[in-house]
């Protein structure tokens, strides 16, 4: 089944005095999800947004799908919170808990969609175990904690591995990447399996949202999965 794409702008990336307006506009520009990095100083190498903001994102702006991803340790602890403060889905790094499968379950018990989250030297192998309990897999083609960064070319293969292991196991599941994905470089990323993209720099520092994320999306529906 062809899988539609999926725009989903950094919130990384925005100007945090301007959040609510700057998501709006992406939103209003074409966008089909916002994507919330949430990051705890110690799975990586940086401090970002959490529950509050998550919040006070939801209340202003009702109707978004907000894709949070967790790049914390121990993200059982903090599901419920998660997503009782407006997520509709939450990716984590199976990597930062002893018990994935249990994130997973509490995932699902909020009513609201999980998946993985593989860095780029992360073997593909938790797929082959947890593959029925996911409803997205997420792959970074950067390290994850900083923004910016250059796409690592090598999450092209990966992509094209995860696609294979994903049919030879039967399941169909969006896919995401993210990390160094820009108009230049959506189509291959699209072409090796992936129909949700993130990007952040790429869209909040370009001087037109609409334009970009039209970029965007026509480079990547020209080619097929």
């Amino acid at each position: 089944m062809e899988r539609p794409t999926i725009i989903a702008p950094s919130i990384l990336a925005c100007d945090f005095a301007r959040m609510g307006d700057e998501c709006e506009a992406v939103l209003e520009a074409g966008a089909d999800w916002l994507h919330f990095d949430v990051m705890d100083g110690h799975f990586v190498p940086n401090i970002s947004i959490g529950f509050p903001v998550l919040r006070s994102l939801r209340a202003a702006l009702p109707e978004a799908t907000i894709d949070v991803h967790l790049m914390i340790e121990n993200p059982d602890d903090y599901v419920e919170a998660f997503a009782e403060a407006g997520a509709d889905l939450i990716t984590f790094h199976p990597e930062a808990t002893y018990h994935p499968h249990r994130v997973l379950q509490k995932i699902h018990a909020c009513g609201i969609r999980g998946g993985l989250v593989f860095n780029p030297a992360t073997p593909l192998d938790w797929v082959e175990h947890l593959v029925d309990d996911l409803d997205i897999i997420l792959l970074m083609s950067v390290n994850p904690g900083f923004g910016g960064q250059a796409f690592i070319e090598s999450t092209l293969p990966k992509l094209r591995e995860l696609r294979g292991v994903l049919g030879r196991l039967g399941r169909d599941l969006d896919v995401e990447v993210d990390g160094g994905v820009t108009p230049d470089n959506v189509a291959a990323i699209h072409a090796a399996g992936a129909n949700v993209l993130v990007a952040g720099s790429a869209i909040f520092g370009s001087d037109s949202y609409e334009e970009t994320i039209d970029a965007m999306r026509t480079a990547a529906d020209q080619t097929l999965i």
